[in-house]
């Protein structure tokens, strides 16, 4: 299954060949966060577990035949500095083929923010991210 990206150079959604947990890690290398840095934060406190380097460019050039560990992608969410939920959903829709459309466990404001948002055109939804991931990467620029 491929995710629609926007395609930097023409700014056309177009299928990305990449799964969509490939695609995440990939997006924050792109932002400018190296495989190395990564790889530092990379580590589950609970567990202990922690991702190489090349596990991590491995998820992306050429990802296992099944998904990571809950504790590895608890330990990427750190790393990426996203929700758990996030990474979950993005490794669900790459191995199982499986798109979360719910919004169990949420409360009223995330889903009334939610509802809005389901309405605009793909050019405001993609404003809205970016405004949203700009203030998520500000928070934590200085960790």
């Amino acid at each position: 299954m491929t995710a629609a990206v926007p395609d930097r150079a023409t700014g056309t959604d177009e299928p990305s060949p990449r799964g969509a947990l490939s695609q995440l890690i990939q997006d924050a290398n792109d932002r400018g966060l190296s495989y190395a840095k990564m790889s530092q934060r990379a580590v589950d406190p609970e567990t202990g577990v922690k991702l190489s380097k090349p596990y991590l460019q491995r998820l992306v050039a050429n990802p296992p035949t099944s998904a990571p560990s809950p504790a590895q992608l608890k330990a990427l969410s750190i790393a990426l500095r996203v929700t758990e939920r996030r990474v979950k959903a993005a490794a669900a829709a790459q191995w199982l083929e499986y798109e979360a459309t719910e919004l169990a466990g949420y409360n009223d404001e995330v889903r009334i923010i939610v509802s809005h948002l389901a309405g605009m055109p793909e050019a405001e939804l993609r404003r809205w991210r970016a405004m949203i991931e700009a203030d998520e990467r500000a928070r934590h620029e200085n960790d």
